[in-house]
């Protein structure tokens, strides 16, 4: 150290470990890439040397020659939907166990993500995966012309040609309207998210036609504007509110029907021997004692599988990049925010002589 500086350390060599070593470069280099052939003994005497002269390989530089970074991109708008929390975890562990770095992109305001395009560019990704956001038709040109396969998650746009991995948010939709008409609910109310998101319209649209096709019109349907506590919140206030309230409402997400509730409760309301609440993803909280929410869960880990197998591509197949919708099916979680009016209804009716 000198003045108050101190001075970095030369950065240990791949040559200088296979001098160290007695082996060639090429059997170091195979022993830092996953999959490579190397006999046991060479690689532990590549690791012994590596490891006594602090060497780590430069990833960046190995990129650059194999033109292969094995770092996926993750852009999310936002992180206050715990959906997506959830998500980002499993999608790390997935794409770790296939060797692939994940580099997260967030925090910009845009639902599109046109803006943080050209940053994440910079850093040659192998792919990018595009989840509670989009991105425009011409990017997805520019991202096939690259060579770059885009999944979009849990989400997709009409007639752009990117993968998308979803749920069945219409069929989950259907379920939640099957379910509540199922325990005898009549005033049914749907809370939706952001107003242009097709998680939000395909729930709504699954919702509202199956509850058609079954007599049962719909009480009320509520914009919340966003997958939000707070929207959620506003939301369930504004219908505890009304001269005729709700006997159920279901909200496009589980962190908006957790405001629900407490919004519910805040009106010296029950929930749910006054307004049944479901919600839609299970997040974790979903299942906390305070909430016990009854929801729609999303099956993450097999939308994450498919992902990572979309985007774990030889050379050959990047050049013919992967394009369809993948629906896959959510499962109802019956737990304690539903009451079953069956009963209640039975036991409302005299007896009979």
């Amino acid at each position: 150290m000198d003045g108050g500086v101190i001075s970095k350390k030369p950065s240990v060599t791949s040559s200088q470990v296979a001098d160290h070593a007695g082996v060639s470069q090429s059997a170091v280099s195979r022993t830092f890439t996953p999959g490579a052939s190397i006999s046991p003994k060479t690689r532990a005497k590549v690791l012994a040397a590596a490891k006594e002269l602090g060497y780590r390989p430069n990833a960046i530089a190995r990129s650059l020659i194999t033109s292969r970074s094995r770092i996926i991109a993750v852009v999310m708008a936002y992180l206050e939907n715990l959906f997506y929390p959830d998500v980002l975890e499993e999608l790390g562990r997935r794409l770790s166990a296939e060797n692939y770095h994940v580099l997260l992109f967030t925090g910009f305001k845009d639902r599109d993500s046109d803006p943080v395009f050209d940053q994440l560019m910079q850093y040659r990704v192998d792919g990018i995966i595009l989840a509670s956001t989009s991105l425009s038709s011409e990017l997805s040109e520019e991202c096939t012309a690259a060579g770059i396969p885009v999944v979009l998650f849990n989400r997709y746009v009409p007639n752009l040609k990117v993968t998308a991995i979803c749920c069945d948010n219409v069929a989950g939709g259907r379920v939640v309207a099957e379910y509540l008409h199922d325990t005898a609910h009549v005033r049914p109310a749907y809370v939706g998210g952001e107003h242009d998101a097709t998680t939000n319209l395909d729930r709504a649209r699954g919702f509202t036609g199956r509850l058609q096709e079954l007599g049962v019109a719909l009480h009320a349907h509520e914009a919340g504007g966003a997958f939000s506590y707070t929207a959620g919140y506003s939301a369930a206030d504004r219908l505890v509110r009304q001269s005729v309230r709700p006997d159920s409402i279901f909200f496009a997400s589980d962190v908006m029907a957790v405001g629900g509730v407490d919004a519910i409760r805040a009106a010296n309301l029950r929930v749910p021997d006054d307004i049944s609440v479901i919600g839609f993803d299970d997040v974790p909280m979903a299942s906390w004692p305070s909430y016990e929410l009854t929801t729609v869960r999303q099956p993450i880990t097999q939308m994450v599988d498919e992902t990572a197998k979309i985007l774990d591509f030889d050379k050959s197949a990047i050049k013919k990049p992967f394009r369809k919708i993948l629906f896959m099916n959510g499962m109802l979680v019956e737990r304690k925010t539903v009451m079953d009016r069956r009963r209640r209804l039975s036991l409302a009716r005299p007896a009979q002589a």
